[in-house]
């Protein structure tokens, strides 16, 4: 029989993901990182493949994902308030990076931040204080 795997998420070093991946293992769900052993041996390409990305089961997704979703950090402004999306009011956001311009892709570092909501996927720019 075929397994599919379902990807929780990328992180961009192998340290990130250990935390929830323990936690995961202890809940009784397997667990793969893939490109994980490419990162042990080259850090430094991390952003080129993605990082490493933390896989579960298919017939696991929902139950991994709650879990993640508990023990995930959330964005966070500059007073320590969480990110609240316009759209939804949520409070469950993420740093998002497009990468689309030549310079962005070369220097990551170099662009500007920008929030993705986690619950109606829209992206926004920081609010100013």
């Amino acid at each position: 029989m075929k397994q599919e795997f379902y990807t929780l998420g990328a992180f961009e070093y192998v340290a990130d993901v250990q935390i929830i991946r323990a936690k995961l293992e202890s809940e009784g769900i397997p667990v793969f990182l893939r490109d994980e052993y490419t990162l042990n041996t080259d850090p430094l390409i991390s952003s080129a493949i993605g990082g490493v990305k933390l896989q579960v089961y298919t017939r696991d997704k929902e139950r991994a994902t709650a879990i993640y979703d508990d023990m995930r950090n959330y964005a966070q402004d500059a007073r320590g308030n969480p990110i609240v999306c316009p759209n939804c009011k949520a409070q469950r956001s993420e740093a998002y990076y497009s990468r689309k311009k030549l310079l962005h892709k070369l220097f990551p570092f170099l662009e500007p931040v920008k929030y993705r909501c986690l619950n109606c996927e829209m992206i926004t720019k920081p609010s100013q204080p």
